[in-house]
Order: structure tokens, then C-alpha cells, then sequence
């Protein structure tokens, strides 16, 4: 018994010992998760950028609105950079019309005549999770700083909305990725250890064939479950149900996400030998993507060096682009660029993924 027990370790371990790679992930993955999800999560938030006019009519500049634009733009915690990057309008209109449009996450309008009665307001993207909160605070200690006895009036664009509302629109993502690379890249993965491969990735079959049938299947395994989670997610999170044409969107960013999901996973997936290094950058991939998405928190707490990720990352586009129309009901032209960037990354994988596809067993 002592020698059968001693020979089945021997030999699991070196199978463990013979793959490099997945001894590799297993040192790599506890450092990742202290760097990526340390720094990812409740950061301090700087660089906001908010704007600033002083409310029309207006001859000049008063000593309020001076002192404000000035203090808010200076604003920063101890050894961090400023929280704020303040843009002044020149009028009221334009400034609004920024908001909706993601240019600022907020508008601040100063009185033209201060008084106990002039209040200044302040109008807020109320669909971030902490940025809303800190803005305001901000904004009321400004105020007071300045001398100024003018009451502050909060406009919240969107209504309230908590931190499980702004959560549960990034987990529609999550359930995507888990769904295309547990229920679909695998199974390709799979046939390669059995040794399948050879039977059907032969002539006449064109590579191109495989990589994007294996793709289009993926997408579709990958959207059903983004629907039916997107359904259980709002029902859960209380958010009324969109209109049609909002529906119809929704549909096509988790559409275009899958494929977008899919392809990345397919092209990772061709450059691997078994099933045992898949699970290993299985977890590494679902950190990094779904930590730089800012479905769990603002990308603009994270530092500096980390704020460059989510501009090469799918979810991250697709996250905002959810946001906007389940959050805050806006429409096609909010959300046209995550979807001209969602498309690009997944053309791009297809055609990395047709180009290094292997054909044959290793």
C-alpha cells in the first residue's frame, strides 16, 4: 500500500514539475492578486474631471466663483495628485451639455449674486459608485472655506443609485467571460488531449473555418448567458425595466462582448497544451479584465501606471457602455466608441487566432 501510494505521488508530481508553465502561474497568481486587486480596490480617487461656470446672466467673475475654480482645482489629499481637473465653462448650457456626455462627472454653477438666497448648485453623474459622494463633500467644503453663507443645492442626474446597482451592471460581463471560457474555449482544449484534433482539423477543413465556427459558438454560448443574467440582474438590483430600443442595445453590447470575450480566449487558448495550463491563466485572465473594468470600482482610483489597462481591455468598454444605457438611459451615441473599440479588439484576436491556430497535436 506504502509503495503504490508513493508511486501514484511520484508520478502526479511530476506531471506538476514537468509543466513549467502552471508552476509558473501558481507563483505569479498570489503576486497578481496583491498588485492588480490591491490596487484596483479603494484607491484614492484623483483626476476627476469636473466643470465650473458662473450662473447666466454674468458681467465678470465674483470673488466666489473666483475662489472656488481655484480651490477646487488645487484640491488634493497628502502626497496625491489633485482630485479634481477643473474645466471652466463659459456658460451654463454648454456645461450641461457635457455632463450626459461623460466630458465632466459634474457642474458646478456659482451664483452671479452672492447672497443667503443665491444658491449655488451642484448637478452630478449619480451612476459612479464614491466619485458622486466625494464631489459633493468637495464642493460643500469649498464653500464654506470661501466665507460664502450660499446654501448648496444637489442635483443628482440619474436618481440614487447604490453601490449594488452600479455592481450588478459589471457582473453581466463576468458571467459572459466565465460562460465562454468554461463552456467554450475548453472543449477545444479538450479534444486536443484526446487527441480529436486529428480528425477533423485536416483538409478540406480551412483553418479559418475552425477558428471561426469554434468562435461563433462561443459568442452564442456566451450572449444566452449574458441575457439571462442581465434579466436576473435587474430584477435583482430593482432597476425598471428599459424600453424597447434600450432592450435592443443592450442586446447587441453583450452580443458584440461574447465575441469580443470569446476571441481573446480562443487566441490564449490555441497557444496552450492541456487543460491544466487553461485553468491557470483561466484566473489570471478573469483578474486582470474584470479588476481593470471598474465594475468594482472607479477606474480613477486606480494609480497611474494601472489606468493605462483598461483602455486595451474589452470589458471595460462593454461595462461602460451598459452603464449608460441600464444606469442612465442614454442612447447609441453615448456608446458608439465602446463599440467601434469592442469590435476592433475582437478582429483583432480572430485574425491573430486564424494566424497562430495549430493544426496538428504537439
Amino acid at each position: 500500500m506504502i509503495r503504490s501510494t508513493l508511486a501514484i505521488f511520484s508520478r502526479d508530481f511530476k506531471k506538476f514539475l514537468s509543466n513549467p508553465f502552471v508552476l509558473l502561474m501558481t507563483l505569479i497568481m498570489p503576486i497578481a492578486y496583491l498588485v492588480v486587486f490591491g490596487n484596483a480596490m479603494g484607491g484614492a480617487i484623483t483626476g476627476i474631471p469636473i466643470g465650473i461656470v458662473q450662473e447666466d446672466p454674468h458681467l465678470e467673475q465674483t470673488p466666489l466663483f473666483q475662489a472656488a475654480a481655484e480651490t477646487l482645482r488645487h484640491l488634493s489629499e497628502e502626497g496625491k495628485a489633485e482630485t479634481f481637473q477643473v474645466r471652466v465653462f463659459s456658460s451654463e448650457a454648454s456645461a450641461k451639455r457635457a455632463l450626459p456626455g461623460g466630458e465632466v462627472a459634474a457642474v458646478v454653477v456659482v451664483p452671479s449674486e452672492v447672497s443667503n438666497t443665491h444658491a449655488v448648485r451642484l448637478y452630478l453623474d449619480s451612476s459612479e459608485f464614491a466619485t458622486p459622494a466625494l464631489i459633493e463633500a468637495s464642493v460643500r467644503s469649498v464653500v464654506l472655506q470661501s466665507g460664502s453663507r450660499a446654501p448648496l443645492e444637489v442635483f443628482r442626474l440619474y436618481g440614487e443609485i447604490d453601490y449594488f446597482q452600479f455592481f450588478g451592471v459589471g457582473v453581466i460581463v463576468m458571467a459572459i467571460l466565465m460562460s465562454t471560457m468554461m463552456g467554450g474555449v475548453l472543449s477545444l482544449i479538450r479534444d486536443w488531449e484526446l487527441g480529436i484534433v486529428e480528425g477533423y482539423l485536416v483538409p478540406p477543413v480551412k483553418r479559418s473555418s475552425i477558428v471561426l465556427g469554434t468562435i461563433g459558438s462561443g459568442t452564442v454560448k456566451g450572449f444566452v448567458s449574458g441575457a439571462v443574467i442581465y434579466g436576473v440582474v435587474m430584477a435583482i438590483i430593482g432597476l425598471p425595466v428599459p424600453g424597447a430600443g434600450t432592450t435592443l442595445l443592450v442586446l447587441l453590447v453583450l452580443v458584440m462582448i461574447s465575441a469580443g470575450l470569446t476571441s481573446l480566449v480562443f487566441f490564449i487558448a490555441g497557444r496552450l497544451k492541456n487543460q491544466q495550463s487553461f485553468a491557470a491563466v483561466n484566473g489570471f485572465l478573469n483578474l486582470l479584465l474584470f479588476m481593470t473594468s471598474g465594475a468594482f470600482y472607479p477606474t480613477l482610483g486606480m494609480p497611474d501606471w494601472l489606468r493605462a489597462l483598461p483602455l486595451a481591455n474589452p470589458e471595460f468598454y462593454a461595462v461602460h457602455a451598459l452603464r449608460a444605457l441600464v444606469l442612465r438611459g442614454q442612447g447609441l451615441e453615448v456608446i458608439a466608441f465602446d463599440l467601434a473599440a469592442i469590435g476592433l479588439f475582437a478582429v483583432t484576436c480572430i485574425v491573430f487566432g486564424i494566424t497562430t491556430f495549430r493544426r496538428t497535436l504537439e
